[in-house]
């Protein structure tokens, strides 16, 4: 049997008067999906447990068949592991965004204008990692350069570190007088954060980004703080041989941490416009030459979401639909078994531009077993006539095994 699940990041929504009152799942145009739908199985699953945040570490760490209460460890350490950074238990790691602050001259009256820098290049960003690596990095503080605006930072002989970061994406708009980090030695956060500013203010990447009226990645954000993951591998959980096909840091850190084969994609942003035919074709290519087991990320409506996109949104659920569920139906044949599970990690409602925490709609097809009495609609409002799970990580036991504990 081969094993296919496919991601569209924060693609559940919350009913939206412009549309009728339908999500954007709803309202999208997608005939491929609509046709698996009709002998699928349906339904709702939740993957942040009670007394986590909404993010997408614990969402996909979920969807990926592992209880976040024993393997959570804290977003960056994947990020960091993606990147090639070898980590050491002692180490603190810490996302580093790029972001817009709006330009009032005191600290606290600044406004989140971009969580993203206007989703920044990342030969641009390169530049200024580097920079301030340089300028800021020391024994104990190091910043690597990652993808666009996601970057991570490893502190030295700090794991034990209680702290308190908020996300950039949940403020965005908002005075981050409110959100300045709080805990044990927040104040060499701050610091950082401060000088930051006074280094890339003055670089000649945002100098020409001025020129041709971008955004300026005038500013760090650090938040997602971690220690070091130790995860029981996929193959040791299944007994299956997988590959993780993912542009973001995150989602390709925690397959590499479940010792899936990482799958690069030339064109794969992480961002609303990527390579959507090439991921599919990854996945497809995966499959067919012996791997069990693919995990298909896309970030695309999660960035339309936190741009409060709708236009974007709907776009890019459309996209997935016709280029890679599309993709994948023409060559199901070649398959003698496919199974094939569809869902989002979490919602990200156009309305609050961040995640939440309730359960999500799942799908599941299986090409030699159609289901007869199928709810036949996949979409957050029929999926609540279906199964439902309310541990996250228990759905991959019935993907694979069809166990329902």
């Amino acid at each position: 049997m081969k094993y296919l699940i496919i991601v569209p990041d924060g693609m559940a929504d919350y009913p939206i008067p412009e549309l009728g009152n339908k999500t954007p799942l709803e309202y999208a145009k997608t005939p491929n999906i609509d046709g698996l739908a009709k002998e699928a199985v349906i339904g709702l699953v939740k993957t942040i447990p009670e007394g986590f945040a909404p993010g997408s570490d614990v969402a996909n760490l979920s969807v990926m068949g592992y209880d976040p209460s024993i393997y959570y460890t804290g977003r960056s350490p994947l990020e960091a592991i993606s990147m090639g950074v070898k980590l050491e238990e002692s180490d603190l790691t810490l996302r580093c965004n790029l972001v817009t602050l709006s330009d009032d001259e005191n600290l606290e009256d600044k406004i989140m204008l971009d969580y993203s820098a206007g989703e920044i290049s990342s030969g641009e960003a390169k530049e200024l990692i580097g920079c301030l690596q340089k300028e800021l990095g020391s024994r104990e503080i190091t910043f690597y350069p990652g993808i666009s605006y996601r970057h991570v930072m490893v502190w030295k002989n700090a794991s034990g570190l209680k702290l308190k970061l908020t996300p950039p994406h949940d403020i965005s708009d908002r005075k981050i007088d409110s959100y300045l980090p709080e805990g044990d030695k927040a104040n060499i956060i701050l610091d950082l954060i401060q000088k930051s500013q006074k280094i890339l203010k003055k670089h000649p990447v945002n100098k020409r980004r001025r020129e041709k009226g971008l955004k300026e990645a005038n500013s760090i954000w650090l938040w997602g703080e971690g220690r070091k993951p130790s995860l029981n591998s996929f193959q040791e959980k299944y007994n299956l041989n997988g590959s993780v096909v993912a542009a973001v840091d995150l989602v390709k850190g925690l397959g590499i941490a479940a010792g899936l084969r990482p799958v690069l994609v030339e064109g794969a942003t992480g961002s609303i416009e990527t390579n959507f035919k090439g991921k599919g074709e990854a996945a497809i290519n995966e499959l067919k030459k012996g791997q069990d087991f693919v995990y298909l990320h896309i970030e695309s409506p999660d960035e339309a979401s936190h741009q409060g996109s709708l236009e974007k949104k709907i776009w890019a659920i459309e996209q997935i639909d016709k280029e890679v569920i599309g993709l994948i139906l023409s060559v199901i044949n070649e398959f003698d078994d496919l199974k094939i599970m569809i869902m989002p990690d979490h919602p990200t409602p156009i309305s609050l531009k961040t995640h939440t925490a309730e359960p999500v709609p799942f799908m599941i097809y299986d090409k030699n077993n159609p289901v007869s009495e199928s709810i036949r609609t996949y979409n957050e409002k029929y999926a609540r006539d279906g199964i439902y799970f309310s541990s996250g990580y228990e759905l991959m036991d019935y993907f694979i095994k069809g166990d329902k504990k």
